[in-house]
């Protein structure tokens, strides 16, 4: 007997089909099947009738199998059916089957004719068949019917496609006797997808319908359109037999009397008939299953592997362990905690290639952003000069003051560090929002339980916010320190006596280092269609000059712009554009760029623009101020006093308030982020590592904080038996190889029969003590061992002379039969080697 590990072989394949149609998914496999076509009426359901043995398909004419059936059939004591979208029912009455693959077939494609390629999954479990796995599909037509829309044949063509193109599906290709064998469709549509005729099998029915004096004995032969496996020939039950309730069995005796006693089969009728159509079936499609072991199994393992990173989360979480939620509630926080700090503090792991981070958006906002923020407040010199005017005449009331009154520096510093507290206050407020939503996508994690998930956001983000509060108090408290004492005696303050030299200093310190590039990047000029139309250029920005490019190669320079008086100016996005816009302008109303009075320079991103302006910053580009003001401050300049000596004294409170201003924001540049990350940042790190947990606990019940959502527990399940299926089936391969591999199995009867063989093809003997790969190239689904590559059967009677050496039908298809070999058959034997470069025509 053979391999008993081979006879698991269909089983599994079985079992992993209902698992992955289960779930929904086919986790990318070709599971190996054989699939039924051929055209309608040809007789398909009638083939698979016989196999169980009891009238089960819906019949009738024209197009009745309207949806792929797959057909399990397994070796069982008791007999009944199952269906795969009805759970733990069994169906003992097989009327009941026929009726319920009618229902379900309506179901999806209505009453009308109409098909679709969701297969119904059917197992039939019965003493009568061998291990089989078949998929019958709906027949070849060519002119549409009822509803059935005016592209039918293409339909059920690409749904045949979509199964018989795969490597590792077998086709059963049923064709009538009664029709000329030249125009089969099956025959046709799976030459097409194997045209070397490996994986086809030929079955002919309806051989009694034939007309009289005609047979189909080269058919069967193999003669006329050979195939490598062969062909195989059934007769059905007419429709008369049928309708009359005529008995399978009483059928297949029918069928076996009418091959013995018809002239043109009898010589052949051992390997016709349904049984031996079974039988070969079976062999072939676990050999073919055999020898796409490696393949699946490679498979197998990269869907396990793949599989393995999602199943790792789920594995903790087992619904009889009674520990369950507690574990995962720690677990989930845990995991939460750390989530957040590698979102904060930058991580080596699995690093965001696409966007930015928390942390680093936190970092661009303390050095890009609020920068920009404080620069903004920059003075507006007719404003300030005017303010200090004032403030001189004041103090000095209706004296004419000989020297310059500290009192007029020290209200101006006062009032200018006053404005200070909108941008600090607004960098608060950015890395508020940034945090919040860099907790929220921490806790993407715990989607599996909605409610925790809610109570973790809303705990985390109220902490957040109660420490904003705190955090604002300490930055105000810090503006009020600068306040309350102006430190005169600070190292990097100028001195009233430096304050005189200042004003040459002024002017050359924006463009202190002039070949340094602060910046390169892309950058979009909107200019309108009229004009050419935006274009994209390579910037690049120095201390003196920004040039563009074509590209970033920096070779064909297309225009050189000096930042003298050059300003900064917001432009509101375009109602059809995407880009985020801002404009240089130049202050003296000259064009900044041909007939152009402001260049609008546009960005991907509002992080892009921000970044772009804090380098123009860095240059000494600034942000034009609100234009009310600066009209009332021309209007008001006419007022100021042109007095030579109070316009010295004005020039040097300037300078005194330009130095110590710039004191008191590298201070506030540098106290704000460590005073951000201490009370707020840190803070919550702390607050989540240490007190979220108990909050957690005190905010509810842990039972109903723990509940997972549907969707989760759907997925988790299904994630789980898939997971599971795929180790099982690689437990049962990695057995079945081991098995296959070990256990040579070489039949006496074989050796026997390699004994008697005459003498001329001498290297025989040791071809058939040689390992598997001996097997001749033309044969394939052989079964596994020595013997069954040389031994042709001894049930297929006198020898065909002309039939192909890689005929499969010259395969033992049952090991046991070769003590009744007709004495003529050895001497045929060394008279078919000869013919093997005669027949290269295989299809």
């Amino acid at each position: 007997m053979g391999n008993r590990g081979m006879e698991d072989l269909i089983p599994l394949i079985n079992k992993l089909q209902d698992a992955f149609s289960s779930i929904g998914q086919t986790c990318n496999l070709d599971l190996p099947q054989i699939a039924v076509v051929g055209g309608q009426s040809a007789g398909k359901s009638s083939v698979l009738e016989n196999f169980v043995g009891r009238d089960f398909l819906p019949r009738g004419s024209g197009i009745v199998t309207r949806r792929p059936l797959i057909l399990q059939l397994v070796n069982s004591k008791a007999e009944y059916a199952e269906f795969l979208h009805c759970k733990g029912r069994k169906f003992v009455d097989f009327d009941e089957v026929r009726q319920e693959i009618e229902a379900e077939t309506d179901r999806l494609t209505g009453s009308n004719k109409g098909i679709s390629p969701i297969p119904i999954n059917l197992r039939v479990y019965s003493p009568n068949v061998l291990n089989l796995t078949l998929i019958d599909l709906p027949g070849m037509t060519k002119v549409p019917v009822g509803d059935q829309p005016q592209d039918i044949e293409h339909q059920i063509r690409d749904m045949l496609l979509q199964f018989i193109t795969k490597e590792s599906c077998l086709i059963l290709a049923v064709t009538p006797a009664n029709t000329d064998l030249a125009n089969s469709d099956a025959l046709k549509i799976a030459k097409e997808v194997d045209p070397q005729g490996l994986r086809t099998i030929g079955v002919i029915t309806k051989l009694d319908l034939m007309d009289e004096g005609t047979d189909a004995r080269d058919i069967l032969e193999n003669k006329l359109l050979p195939l490598r496996r062969g062909y195989i020939g059934v007769v059905n039950r007419s429709q008369k037999d049928i309708d009359g309730k005529k008995d399978i069995r009483a059928a297949l005796a029918a069928e076996r009397k009418f091959f013995l006693s018809h002239p043109a089969y009898r010589h052949i009728a051992e390997r016709m008939g349904t049984p031996h159509l079974q039988k070969s079936l079976n062999q072939q499609l676990t050999n073919h299953i055999r020898d796409t072991l490696p393949g699946l199994r490679s498979k197998l393992q990269s869907q396990l592997l793949s599989l393995e990173k999602e199943v790792e989360e789920y594995k903790n979480f087992r619904p009889d362990d009674p520990a369950r939620k507690t574990k995962a509630l720690l677990q989930m926080v845990q995991q939460f905690g750390v989530d957040f700090e590698k979102c904060i503090e930058g991580s080596g792991d699995q690093v965001d290639t696409s966007n930015l981070s928390g942390g680093a958006k936190i970092n661009r906002i303390f050095h890009e952003r609020f920068p920009f923020e404080l620069v903004k407040m920059e003075f507006d010199e007719k404003e300030l000069r005017k303010e200090i005017s004032y403030a001189i005449k004041n103090i000095h009331g209706v004296r004419t003051g000989l020297f310059t009154p500290d009192l007029a520096f020290e209200a101006i510093v006062k009032k200018q560090i006053i404005k200070l507290k909108e941008p600090c206050l607004k960098c608060i407020d950015l890395v508020i929002q940034e945090l919040i939503n860099t907790v929220r996508q921490c806790t993407n994690k715990l989607t599996s339980y909605p409610r925790l998930r809610e109570e973790t956001e809303r705990i985390v983000t109220t902490y957040i916010r109660e420490r904003d509060s705190k955090t604002k108090d300490q930055v105000l408290l810090l503006i009020d320190i600068e306040l309350s004492y102006i430190n005169t005696n600070h190292e990097d303050f100028i001195g009233f006596a430096n304050a005189q030299q200042r004003t040459a200093a002024n002017a050359t310190k924006k463009r202190a280092m002039p070949n340094q590039v602060i910046r390169r990047g892309w950058l979009t000029i909107n200019i309108s269609i009229m004009k050419g139309g935006s274009k994209e250029y390579w910037f690049v920005l120095t201390a003196e000059s920004l040039s563009w490019y074509k590209d970033e190669e920096e070779k064909e320079k297309k225009y050189m712009l000096p930042l003298d008086n050059l300003k900064l100016r917001d432009v509101e996005k375009g109602f059809m554009s995407s880009k985020h816009v801002f404009a240089i302008f130049n202050t003296e109303q000259r064009n900044v760029y041909k007939d152009l009075r402001q260049i609008e320079l546009a960005c991907d991103t509002q992080e892009d623009v921000d970044s772009w302006k804090a380098s123009f910053l860095r240059a000494g580009v600034y942000p034009e101020k609100d234009q009310t003001e600066n009209e009332d401050a021309i209007n008001s300049s006419d007022t100021v006093s042109m007095d030579p000596q109070l316009e010295r004294q004005v020039e040097t409170i300037r300078n005194l308030v330009d130095s110590y201003i710039s004191i008191v924001n590298k201070s506030i540049r540098d106290l704000m982020p460590k005073t951000i990350m201490h009370l707020m940042i840190n803070s919550a790190k702390d607050f989540i590592h240490s007190e979220l947990l108990a909050y957690l606990y005190s905010a509810g019940d842990q039972g109903s904080l723990m509940e997972e959502s549907a969707e989760q527990a759907q997925r988790r399940d299904e994630m789980l038996r898939m997971y599971h299926a795929l180790k099982e089936a690689l437990v049962i391969i990695g057995d079945i190889s081991t098995t296959t591999i070990s256990t040579p199995v070489p039949p006496p009867v074989d050796d026997t029969w390699i004994a008697k063989e005459p003498s001329p093809p001498a290297s025989r003997p040791g071809t058939a003590s040689g390992a598997p790969p001996s097997r001749p190239p033309g044969v394939r689904g052989s079964t596994p061992g020595p013997p069954s590559a040389v031994n042709p059967s001894p049930a297929f009677g006198p020898p065909v002379p002309s039939r192909p050496p890689g005929d499969p039908n010259s395969v033992p298809l049952v090991p046991s039969r070769p003590a009744r070999v007709p004495p003529a058959l050895p001497p045929g034997v060394p008279r078919r080697p000869p013919q093997v470069p005669a027949r290269p025509n295989h299809w």
